[in-house]
């Protein structure tokens, strides 16, 4: 019992979970530099964006798995790719961690007075589904990171904001920017490591599309833009300055990236990278406030 709840976690990829959580304590920060920070509608913000990510995850498993992309994958654990899993559980837990990040979303979207928001959120949740779902999966066709960046970034960062402050503002705009550029790097990482197998299998990745070489060069500009945006914050809010002290953990992370590691030596950039966007938002967020 105890090794199948660790599968079943494993599977949920926690080292993606700070893709979740980035964009709503950025998007939060934003919103109390705009005076309208609210902790309840902060709190569904991440149980939507984390149920979200969690669902994705498992319809990646699910998608990647039945067509055999996951057959000689060097990255975590792949539940129905390993055979610890069935095809349909798989699936089921992807419909059920849609399901809460829709029964979340559409309260959040209530209380902010905004029900058209219910709209960005089916999108959301489509978007999710076919990156690697259905018979033209997008994920395959080298819109993976363009769509962590509108997803994860603009729309989750922009969307908390909205929904606790009412407006969207210029601090908002660069920290959606900046989230969304850490976490298409965290997926960039995760398919340069992949560059082989993909390719092999016929998933046609951005990294794939512009090569090793090229997709290491974009992967560094990806994870250098948060701090060059960093330093639009201090005419109006210097107190995020500090969020440079997380340079040292985005500068760990590229060490293998810059090196040329392959394969499993590359597993740890999503997890440094990962970090190093948590630390920036939070004291993003805490510049802001304050």
């Amino acid at each position: 019992m105890t090794d199948t709840l660790a599968a079943w976690y494993q599977g949920a990829r926690p080292h993606t979970w700070a893709n979740a959580f980035a964009p709503v304590i950025a998007g939060s920060g934003a919103a109390a530099a705009a005076g309208g920070f609210d902790l309840g509608r902060a709190l569904l913000a991440a149980i939507v964006s984390w149920a979200l990510i969690v669902g994705v995850n498992y319809a990646n498993d699910y998608s990647d798995g039945i067509r055999g992309t996951d057959d000689e994958r060097s990255g975590p654990l792949r539940l129905v790719g390993s055979g610890t899993a069935t095809p349909s559980a798989v699936k089921l837990a992807a419909f059920a961690a849609f399901g809460v990040a829709g029964a979340a979303g559409i309260l959040l979207s209530l209380l902010a007075g905004a029900p058209w928001l219910i709209a960005v959120g089916v999108v959301c949740v489509l978007a999710a589904w076919f990156y690697t779902g259905g018979d033209n999966p997008y994920g395959y066709r080298g819109f993976g990171e363009l769509a962590v960046f509108v997803f994860f970034g603009l729309v989750a960062v922009l969307g908390t904001q909205y929904t606790q402050a009412h407006t969207i503002t210029g601090a908002g705009v660069l920290c959606a920017v900046a989230v969304g550029c850490f976490s298409s790097g965290v997926n960039l990482a995760n398919n340069i490591r992949d560059i082989p197998s993909d390719r092999e299998a016929g998933k046609i990745t951005l990294a794939v599309t512009l090569g090793d070489g090229r997709a290491r060069t974009l992967w560094m500009l990806l994870a250098a833009l948060p701090f060059v945006l960093t330093t639009a914050f201090g005419p109006a809010h210097p107190a995020a300055l500090l969020a440079v002290a997380a340079l040292p953990l985005a500068a760990a992370a590229g060490l293998p990236i810059y090196r040329g590691a392959q394969g499993p030596a590359l597993i740890p950039v999503l997890g440094l990278l990962g970090r190093a966007m948590l630390v920036w938002t939070i004291l993003t967020a805490v510049g802001l406030a304050l």
